[in-house]
């Protein structure tokens, strides 16, 4: 009963977090003539920091069209700063819409029609001219569809000096707003600047004149339908991107990656058959006793030695494993068309959903593996399952949205995003720890190796060549499935850390399949190796090994935040390697979980093989 109504409350949470909004005008929805159309504002900031964004007004913008005085209900629209109900997921995109005073109604078209005219301040020209040199971008919203544009330009800068004594700023105080229909539907929207109406704001020691205005352009879009709307932002010009390029260097990668598992498998296969033939002669023969048995046979008697730390190490497989199966079906789900992979902010939603949703299989594989090692403090080992990951992230959250606080950014979470999230925790994802801890101590079997452990430890050797200690293996264990997804990671950081939309999440998914399959063999291979210098100590190298692929992400992030972007400030900086240090820590886990686990299935295997006394 009580798992029952734990997965009511979740199936209820969910639905919450992935809801739509009640607006009339919701993607989808069928115009009339001259219905009005709404142009929601989001937010504007650095181009080159995607993170570091503020309220739309924070600049001095028009708030309220001219012909706007009365208190008519039908003009509330009009009037600018009027805050959107908001779920989750935009707040946790970092999206704070609000209303605009842009009049636009459905198929007329407006050659020209001015904003508002105001007399900017000394302060507020600097705030537009600050903006211009920063590369600021605005974005703005019809249903669901964005659109971009620069608030203004510099010209004659030198592009290595930067700004020069003849360069000029200006600001863009007209937008065209160019809106595709078909079949009565919205389906298209862009936002164009007009560079011939721009305002000069390089002087900034007195008041400027600006009249802001727009214009609105209706087209029919015959050859676009309403379902393959956001495909258009693929290949965008704001957001360039070649996809034929990433197929091919997909396909290199998978090549690349099948060849060397083929070719690692072969030669571990013929090794180990080498391997079998030799213990089953020397067993029939009888000729050596175990003091003249040499490689990995030697030590049948320690191999399934438990290892120290026998909590911390349970509790990292469940939260592995946990990770693991919620990046599996989030990905399913993207690719199968359950999560809306455009609409901003459901995968973060669906993300957290599904995490908390796995938190009883992390508590379920954490205490199952920690009773077949002979723990026994119970309550320990399912409270750091259950915070084991989170409180990292806790962590790093409160400092990150400390500094967004202090800037003033949107990417700040609002205190009842927060007071969410928290409750998601407490109230659901915990409470299935318990539930997924108190099932796995109670099911789970006993350990049953293949041969017998002895009571004291075999000595380890000391002695052996570089390419088999353990930091040269960890090095290679992780570089090998790094290089896997070396290129898919590029367009993931593009999409994270970028204003690329990622949708291939079938390239993605492969991509994904191809770490695991990598990862498994080399984690294998590595044990392997390991075993046959006769060092027992698996347990922990396992984990480390296959792990590791995430401490190369994290070097990869340093590569692509200098090299690669042109990223700064504390702010986006904090964001930066932040939430990086999250992502190379929930791969080190998941990973790592998936290295033991396979690196077991294959000891118990090949000590199943050979007759151990």
């Amino acid at each position: 009963m009580f798992q029952f109504r734990l997965l009511l409350l979740l199936a209820a949470v969910a639905s919450l977090a992935t809801a739509e909004k009640p607006d009339k005008h919701r993607p989808g929805h069928k115009y009339t003539a001259h219905e009005a159309v709404h142009i929601t504002v989001n937010k504007v900031g650095p181009f080159s920091n995607p993170h570091e964004t503020y309220r739309y007004y924070s600049l001095p913008f028009c708030h309220t069209a001219p012909e706007v005085y009365g208190e008519d209900p039908a003009e509330e629209d009009l009037k600018g700063g009027k805050k959107h109900r908001q779920w989750i997921g935009e707040n946790m995109a970092g999206d704070r819409k609000e209303t605009s005073p842009y009049d636009v109604t459905f198929g007329d078209q407006v050659p020209w029609r001015q904003l508002c005219q105001v007399k900017l301040s000394p302060d507020q020209v600097k705030q537009f001219k600050d903006g211009v040199h920063q590369d600021y971008y605005f974005e703005f919203f019809v249903e669901d569809l964005p659109m971009w544009g620069y608030i203004g330009e510099i010209v004659g800068e030198d592009l290595i000096l930067g700004e020069t004594e003849g360069s000029r700023t200006y600001l863009f105080p007209h937008l065209h707003f160019k809106l595709g229909v078909h079949d009565d539907k919205i389906v298209s929207a862009s936002v164009f600047t007009q560079s011939h109406k721009k305002v000069d704001i390089t002087d900034t020691s007195e008041e400027i004149s600006v009249t802001f205005s727009y214009s609105v352009e209706w087209i029919n879009e015959i050859n676009l339908k309403h379902s393959n709307r956001m495909s258009r932002y693929v290949d965008s010009a704001f957001l360039p991107n070649s996809l034929e390029i990433h197929w091919l260097s997909i396909i290199n990668s998978f090549v690349l990656v099948l060849l060397l598992t083929t070719f690692l498998s072969v030669i571990l296969m013929r090794v180990l058959k080498n391997d079998f033939s030799k213990y089953m002669d020397i067993d029939e023969e009888s000729s050596l006793d175990d003091e003249e048995e040499t490689g990995w046979k030697l030590i049948h008697g320690d191999v399934f030695r438990f290892p120290e730390n026998k909590m911390l190490f349970a509790a990292c497989q469940g939260a592995g494993i946990q990770l693991a199966v919620a990046v599996v079906l989030l990905l399913g789900s993207a690719l199968v068309g359950f999560v809306s992979t455009t609409k901003r902010g459901s995968l973060l939603t669906s993300m957290l959903v599904l995490y908390t949703a796995c938190s009883f299989i992390g508590g379920y594989v954490s205490s199952s593996l920690y009773k077949q090692m002979g723990g026994v403090k119970w309550v320990n080992s399912i409270v750091l399952t259950a915070l084991l990951f989170p409180l990292p992230l806790t962590v790093i959250f409160g400092w990150v949205n400390s500094v967004a606080i202090m800037h003033g950014s949107t990417s700040a979470l609002p205190f009842g995003t927060i007071m969410i999230i928290l409750c998601l925790f407490g109230f659901v994802a915990f409470p299935l720890t318990i539930v997924g801890g108190i099932l796995g101590r109670n099911m789970a079997k006993d350990f049953d190796a293949p041969t017998r452990t002895k009571k004291l430890p075999r000595e380890i050797p000391s002695d052996y060549p570089f390419h088999r200690s353990a930091g040269f293996q960890m090095l290679l264990a992780g570089f090998l499935p790094f290089s896997a997804i070396y290129i898919e990671l590029h367009y993931i950081f593009a999409s994270m850390w970028g204003h690329k939309i990622y949708t291939l999440f079938g390239i993605l998914f492969l991509a994904f399949c191809m770490l695991i399959i990598v990862t498994s063999f080399i984690t294998i291979s590595t044990i392997y190796f390991q075993l046959a210098r006769e060092d027992h100590r698996w347990w922990w190298r396992s984990f480390f090994n296959g792990g590791s692929t995430g401490i190369f992400i994290y070097a990869y992030s340093f590569f692509y935040y200098y090299q690669k972007s042109n990223m700064g400030g504390l702010l986006q900086s904090s964001f930066y390697f932040g939430y990086m240090a999250i992502i190379s820590l929930a791969s080190v886990l998941m990973l790592g979980s998936i290295g033991f686990y396979s690196s077991c299935a294959f000891v118990r295997y090949i000590y199943s093989r050979v007759k151990c006394d």
